[in-house]
Parts: C-alpha cells; structure tokens; sequence
C-alpha cells in the first residue's frame, strides 16, 4: 500500500486536480501552502491583523466553492488564489468604506440637529466629545474635524490634504474607534465591546 501524499509533496498540478475533484485534504494542502501569502497580502492592503484574517478565511471558504471553476490553462493555483484575494480585499475594503460612510452620515446628522432640544446634558457631551477628539493623534484628529466640522467627504479631504485615500479612510476609522472608547468608557457603569 503506498503512503499518502503530504501537503508539502503535493505538485501544484496535483493540488488543483484533488481540489477540482472536491478532495478537501487538498483544500488545507492548499490552506497551508498559501494562507500566508493570502494574509499577507491582505494585512498589507487593510492594515488591520483580524481583517486579515477574515479576509484569508473568505478567500479559502472562495476557494472550496469556486473549485469547479478553477482553470489551470489560464493559470496557477497561485495565481488563482491571489486573485480570490485581491477581490475579497476589494470588498473588505468596500465594506469598510460603506460602514464608514454611514458612521460619518450619523455623525454629521446629529452635528446638524439641535444638540439642546429635549436633552440639557448636550452641553456635557459636546465638551465630552471635544476632549476626546482634542486627545486624538493629530491626523485622525485633522480627519475627523474635516468630516464633522466643515461637513467634507473622504474624498474632499484626501483632496485638500494630499493623503491618499486610503489613509484618511483609515485615520477616519481607527479616530472613531477612539472616540467611541473614550466616550463610553468616560460613561459611568459602561464598558466598551471589543
């Protein structure tokens, strides 16, 4: 009886033959030769370890479904797998955006409405929000008061400021997460979810 093949003595070719064929043993042969490469690519592009790791868990959870479409004549299992990642990294990213548009939408809307209708302690959580946007890194800060303050998109704001894109994206987000755990933390009994 002759041993079965190791993941490490599996050909490329091979691998896209047993994956092809639903072979799942080719699926973590697969997983282990290159999810390294997949988080990698996908930690560099997002900037964020546990997007990453979502990221490179969709791109194999692809893989397995996707397997009957896989194509060798068009290219390696590599080169497919890169690009499963590449598009995955592209909708993280526009996920990201989105979420990050509506939380800027709600903040500019609550900006917007009358801060003392029906609630006296908004004067106490203006100067709450002030503090804690005052505490912030100055880029995140810079974003966030373009956002809010003169009411200007992502876009604008690369635009005015010269960052691309993706950083004021990612000084816009990684401002928010701050101000949200120093707001609630600043909250008696209140405790922020990771």
């Amino acid at each position: 009886m002759r041993p079965q093949p190791t993941w490490e003595s599996l050909t490329d070719e091979e691998l896209a033959r047993g994956l092809t064929s639903g072979d799942e043993a080719c699926l973590e042969a697969a997983y282990r030769r290159w999810s390294s490469l997949v988080h990698t690519l996908a930690q560099r592009s997002l900037g964020d370890a546990k997007e990453a790791e979502d990221v490179t868990q969709q791109v194999f959870l692809g893989v397995w479904r996707g397997r009957a479409g896989y194509r060798p004549e068009r290219g390696t299992p590599a080169g497919w797998i890169v690009g499963i990642t590449k598009r995955k990294i592209a909708d993280a990213l526009s996920a990201r955006s989105r979420r990050t548009e509506l939380v800027t939408s709600a903040g500019s809307a609550l900006l917007l409405a009358d801060p003392d209708r029906g609630r006296p302690e908004a004067a106490v959580d203006r100067v709450l929000v002030r503090s804690a946007l005052a505490g912030l890194p100055q880029p995140q800060q810079r974003v966030l008061r373009l956002t809010f303050y003169e009411d200007l998109s992502q876009t604008q704001i690369a635009e005015r400021t010269g960052w691309p894109l993706g950083t004021v994206k990612s000084h816009a987000r990684r401002g928010l997460l701050r101000l949200r755990t120093h707001v609630v933390a600043s909250e008696p009994g209140r405790h922020v979810d990771a």
